[in-house]
């Protein structure tokens, strides 16, 4: 599931055209949570400039402290940002430093960061107690720190740092998330902001340092087409010994999906079975040790991609000395097993100096069943385009119908749910330029195939600014043309974010809007008259970043995606600068004009350089050559960088032409009929 013009011409002049710089609203100076959502001159809070930062490595410490640290941001912030956190590592080599040296600000290195809750004390009122026997409380919590001025912590960190205690929260619920979520809602809606809503799940899983993993089966070739679905039976009986047995299930190939998927689990010890279920069903929740790295797939299966897991946990009886996990199981599996618990609980800390800053209300809602009717009792309490900021449970239910539900609630979804220090980054001023990049123009196309190439992802803010900072910093980049997504909200919530990006491009590197303009949803979704406010704002914003290609999605029907209609189509036309629409899509080979804007399908393919290079020729294995043909590809932007670019881009030889999109689209509008 992933907003520049100060393009660089060749050798670094910058190119001609001013840099504008998003002014203060009046009556906004002091407060984060009085912009008006929804108009043409801002959409998020806005925030004061930083001008001198106390910051620290936070990286190691627990997810309580840090979340004590990121309220506290939040409420120091609000006035005026003043604290920064490392989250990764305290070397210059990460997101979060790599941005902290650009601001070339004034600031103090803290190598205890709790230090800092007692520098400021004075500028909060408390805290506010969370219950660690109800997770979904640190989430009440956060809304009220942001109503009370105050931190969140437990009890132990309160005494700890002689906190005074304004709410304890602690045997006031039960772990009923409905009725926790729907307590704050009838509560404190009132009380908080309305220009936006947010969702944060209220714990991570941390891996536990030094567990040993033994390797139990691995699939060894690149299977993606499930021709290895089968019965297997997994001993993990070396593992016996302690309280349980743990068992993992990931991608033996991490660069290409595909990894391990299982649809049925029995466990026998010593030949009694001791366990039977299906994933994503009541029987299997006393195994599912952790879950929150993997996802439901359409056959009710449980599977996961790249560098996630999920780990099962068995407790056999005592005196077993045989443990088999029996598993229908499919494509690049790698099981491993070990005797010691792998992974702990805690708070989830992140995106929480934001939500405090604005005073959000914030919560954790799948949109599946009871909490998704819930889900749509907030968006429709909601004014049309605040936006949704955080993410969704990664369940059966998560990103495509969360989306859905946003977009039928008339709320854009913004990824936010890593993006840290947001606080200070909202409020930086850097420079972007609205003059958007002159077009390579091809004079008379030529029977060729005409190929651009674009990394996804660049909805998600919280990808804009960590892994994306990373790619982007590959020395290789520039030597092939690429087109790059980007949210063109960080105008608002990480101008200086966007600025890099837009400074540092090369004459090879293109900014395109990410889908499916100003926030990730589904146009196909919206109540009409409300998809025209959206696309309104869309087109506010690419004018402001100097966007003028825009990667879309429409809706999905029958769990496929469909073509944008000629309505929507019309719409971005009338609303939006853009040139041309990339558009996501899982059918035939899709080149069209649609109200009057040319759009194609996104293709794909897994793998590397020549192995997508092997795919392209497939695609194009019965094209005739008395044509101009057209491919717009998808790049998997977690698995490939500027180096895998350059790998492929001399593989591209005739008759093959790789170009920029804003070239791309201005030739196919002139071939189109």
């Amino acid at each position: 599931m992933v907003s520049r013009r100060t393009f660089l011409a060749g050798g670094g002049a910058v190119a001609a055209g001013g840099f504008g710089v998003v002014p203060m609203l009046a009556g906004e100076a002091h407060a984060a949570v009085s912009s008006t959502s929804g108009s043409p001159a801002r959409l998020l809070p806005v925030f004061n400039r930083p001008r001198h930062l106390d910051y620290g490595d936070v990286s190691k410490l627990s997810g309580g402290d840090q979340t004590l640290l990121t309220t506290l941001q939040g409420i120091v912030n609000r006035t005026e940002p003043e604290l920064y956190f490392i989250y990764d590592t305290g070397t210059e080599s990460v997101p979060d430093a790599r941005w902290l040296s650009d601001m070339r600000l004034p600031k103090k290195e803290y190598q205890n960061p709790l230090d800092l809750v007692a520098k400021y004390r004075g500028r909060i009122r408390g805290a506010i107690v969370h219950d660690p026997a109800v997770p979904d409380s640190l989430n009440v919590a956060t809304t009220l720190a942001g109503l009370e001025n105050a931190v969140v912590a437990d009890a132990d960190q309160a005494k700890a740092h002689g906190l005074r205690i304004v709410k304890d929260l602690r045997g006031m619920f039960d772990d009923d998330r409905v009725k926790t979520y729907r307590w704050q809602l009838d509560n404190l809606f009132g009380k908080v902001t309305h220009k936006l809503l947010a969702g944060l799940p209220p714990t991570r899983v941390v891996d536990v340092e030094g567990v040993q993993w033994l390797e139990i089966a691995r699939e060894t070739q690149q299977i993606r087409d499930s021709s290895n679905r089968g019965t297997y039976n997994l001993d993990v009986s070396a593992k016996l010994g302690k309280e349980a047995v743990y068992v993992r299930f990931a991608d033996s190939f991490t660069d290409d999906g595909w990894g391990a998927s299982v649809r049925h689990v029995v466990v026998t010890a010593n030949g009694a079975e001791i366990a039977r279920f299906e994933p994503n069903s009541p029987e299997e929740a006393p195994y599912l040790f952790d879950g929150s790295h993997s996802s439901i797939g359409g056959e009710a299966n449980r599977f996961a991609d790249g560098g996630n897991y999920w780990i099962y946990r068995f407790e056999p009886p005592a005196g077993t000395t045989s443990l088999v996990v029996t598993v229908e199981m499919w494509n690049q599996y790698l099981v491993s097993a070990t005797d010691t618990s792998p992974t702990r609980i805690e708070p989830f800390p992140y995106f929480r100096d934001y939500v405090v800053a604005t005073k959000a209300l914030v919560s954790w809602l799948p949109p599946g069943g009871a909490t998704g009717d819930l889900l749509i009792e907030h968006y429709a309490k909601y004014p049309t385009l605040a936006p949704y900021m955080g993410w969704f449970a990664n369940d059966v239910s998560g990103e495509w119908d969360g989306v859905d539900l946003a977009s039928k609630g008339g709320s854009p979804v913004v990824a936010a749910d890593f993006y840290m220090n947001g606080t200070v980054h909202a409020g930086t001023a850097d420079p972007i330029s609205d003059k958007p990049r002159p077009i390579r123009r091809i004079d008379k196309p030529k029977n060729k195939v005409y190929v651009t190439l674009t990394f996804g992802e660049g909805d998600n803010i919280q990808y804009c600014q960590r892994r994306l900072r990373e790619i982007w910093d590959d020395p290789k980049r520039g030597q092939v043309p690429t087109n790059w997504t980007i949210s063109p909200l960080l105008a608002e919530s990480g101008p200086n974010i966007y600025s890099y990006f837009q400074r540092t491009a090369t004459a090879n590197d293109l900014l395109v809007c990410g889908p499916s303009g100003g926030g990730y949803t589904y146009p196909a979704s919206w109540k009409p008259e409300e998809l025209t406010e959206y696309l309104k704002m869309t087109g506010s914003f690419m004018r402001r970043t100097a966007l003028d290609v825009i990667y879309a999605y429409s809706g999905r029907e029958n769990n496929t995606w469909v073509p944008l209609s000629k309505e929507i189509a019309e719409g971005f036309a009338e609303y939006t600068p853009t040139k041309g629409i990339m558009q996501t899509w899982d059918g035939d080979p899709l080149t069209v004009r649609q109200g009057g804007i040319p759009i194609t399908g996104g293709w794909g393919a897994p793998g590397k350089a020549a192995e997508f290079k092997a795919a392209l020729d497939r695609r194009i294995a019965n094209w005739d050559g008395a044509s101009p043909l057209f491919v717009s590809g998808l790049i998997g932007a977690w698995s490939w960088t500027p180096s895998d670019m350059a790998e492929l881009g001399p593989l591209l030889t005739d008759p093959y032409e790789l170009i920029l999109a804003n070239s791309f689209y201005d030739l196919l509008n002139r071939v189109l009929p």
